[in-house]
């Protein structure tokens, strides 16, 4: 496998080295190119890997940017500018394999009907909707008073944690530590409160 990337990126590589031999009446050439590569390749692999975690999706979207850096590099730039350029070449290429990504297929009532669904069900979402707030209402009374006040004004009334502070006349160091502590007792707790369930 290691090889067919290999040969892959030689042909990745091959066909940047003809878009730069089209674009030598500009000034730029394959030398030039090749510099910029060798210099530039593992910045920018190593920047996409950080974003997609994988080295085979790393590899390739690095070829494809570089593939898109030969065609529309502007020689004129400075090489600082030219580097800035190139990560914002990445950045949308990744920002465009995450939209490819996580596309979600839409599908119209009619198709939905057609393949046989028959809408929610009236009992059973009910049920499932009043769950989570039970349990999260059972775990809120088995917390100690402070605890509760916390998570309350923190994520029931969506207050700030310098509005939580004000309220319960603490500093926001405080605040932020007794609510990762009540956070922490209530997910310890959760498991007690869905076994009473």
């Amino acid at each position: 496998m290691g090889s067919l990337r290999g040969k892959q990126s030689r042909t990745d590589l091959g066909v940047a080295k003809q878009g730069v031999d089209g674009q030598n009446s500009r000034g730029a050439g394959v030398h030039e190119f090749q510099t910029f590569y060798q210099e530039n390749l593992g910045l920018i692999y190593r920047y996409v890997y950080s974003k997609v975690g994988n080295r085979e999706e790393a590899e390739d979207l690095t070829s494809l940017i570089f593939i898109k850096a030969v065609r529309g590099v502007d020689t004129e730039r400075g090489p600082l500018s030219v580097q800035k350029w190139l990560f914002q070449v990445a950045r949308t290429t990744i920002a465009d394999y995450w939209r490819t990504h996580y596309r979600v297929s839409t599908s119209s009532l009619e198709e939905l009907l057609e393949a046989g669904w028959e809408g929610p069900a009236e009992e059973a979402s009910i049920a499932v909707s009043s769950l989570p707030a039970e349990r999260v209402q059972r775990i809120l009374h088995a917390l100690p008073e402070h605890y509760q006040e916390v998570l309350t004004c923190r994520f029931l009334l969506n207050l700030s944690i310098r509005d939580t502070a004000a309220r319960m006349g603490l500093t926001e160091a405080n605040v932020k530590v007794l609510q990762f502590r009540a956070l922490k007792r209530a997910a310890d707790l959760e498991h007690v409160v869905t076994e009473a369930m």
